[in-house]
């Protein structure tokens, strides 16, 4: 594809090839179709091709530029398969991240100076990624690794850290006409939740971007029968913490945050943050023409710093509407983010 296209054509090829790959299931464990469709537009076009294994694939010849793209969406919502209208593709993944799937796909078949490596099971807890094997046995020499997140086409640098953990809580049983002689987990519970959200978002600037660490509970199990005092209560706490804490810290921090409302908490997995390169010389290149802030979730730019590799955030999809059963991505911003790559890869 030549830069010579125009926008207007460049916009249905990407919308043509969003839809397509909106149309190939992919939930996570499930990528294996979609790796190899993609493994086999790129070669049958003649672009160089590797199989990474484990549904990894990587297109380019060692440019300096990796751009990185997760294959697998969150369970399908009655929203595959996708449609598209003047505006906007429309289905599963289209924003996360499909639509800067077909970005990839689309440079590298216009030969762009750049790489690109698709991978799966990014949806699932970081202990089941495929990223961080396929980074131990096939080292990377990038110089700047792009993780095409929806991003709205901004700069998002770094990214949180994500604890999760059980909070458990024991009492008595007994009968709920008389509750005196019994202990009501769930009230325990109820009273240590009511102290944690009392806690503010706690503000971190790094490198002049400010990110919030905040704990949250978001599920809750307990409960024996409905005439029945329960023993025993449940919540699963999630924790998202800044750029510089430690693994190590984060968790001390969350059991701090916990202390004062009891019960016995565990950690269940800890995703490490991710690192801002603010001294890289093409993340510099790349601030002269778009606009920075920090990453408030959680993104493998984590996995590639683990690696030593620097990374950033940038793709097409719009966060609002990742995830969601209405999700879709502006076919023009598809354009933005090609034409950005584009550029910036020549």
């Amino acid at each position: 594809m030549s830069a010579e296209i125009g926008d207007g054509e460049l916009g249905e090829r990407l919308a043509a090839r969003t839809l397509e790959l909106v149309d190939i299931p992919s939930e996570s464990r499930g990528e294996a179709a979609i790796a190899a469709h993609v493994a086999g537009v790129l070669r049958g076009a003649g672009a160089p091709v590797r199989d990474l294994g484990d549904t990894c694939v990587l297109a380019g010849d060692g440019a300096p530029l990796l751009l990185a793209g997760h294959l697998d969406t969150v369970p399908a919502q009655g929203n595959r398969p996708g449609r598209r209208d003047g505006e906007r593709v429309h289905g599963l993944g289209a924003s996360d991240m499909k639509g800067a799937v077909a970005v990839m796909v689309e440079l590298a078949l216009a030969g762009a100076r750049l790489d690109c490596l698709f991978f799966g099971r990014e949806e699932l807890p970081m202990d089941e990624s495929a990223l961080t094997p396929l980074l131990a046995r096939e080292p990377l020499a990038a110089e700047l690794v792009v993780m095409m997140e929806p991003t709205d086409n901004a700069l998002h640098a770094g990214c949180l850290g994500n604890v999760n953990a059980t909070w458990t809580f024991t009492g008595r049983a007994g009968h709920s006409a008389r509750p005196w002689d019994a202990d009501n987990a769930i009230h325990s519970a109820a009273r240590a939740i009511a102290a944690l959200a009392r806690h503010e978002p706690e503000e971190h600037d790094f490198g002049g971007l400010r990110f919030y660490e905040v704990a949250s509970v978001t599920q809750v199990a307990g409960g024996i029968a409905a005439n029945v005092i329960p023993d025993r209560a449940e919540c699963h706490v999630n924790y998202r913490y800044a750029p510089g804490r430690s693994p190590k810290a984060a968790e001390a921090r969350l059991a701090e945050l916990c202390a004062a409302g009891g019960g016995e908490l565990v950690v269940t997995s800890n995703s490490p943050s991710g690192p801002v390169p603010l001294e890289n010389p093409h993340l510099r290149r790349l601030r002269e023409t778009l606009p920075m802030a920090p990453k408030q979730a959680w993104t493998p730019v984590a996995e590639f710093g683990l690696a030593g590799l620097d990374a950033i955030n940038f793709g097409p999809g719009e966060p609002a509407r990742a995830h969601r059963r209405d999700e879709s991505v502006r076919i023009a911003a598809l354009v933005e983010a090609y034409r950005v790559l584009e550029a910036f890869a020549a």
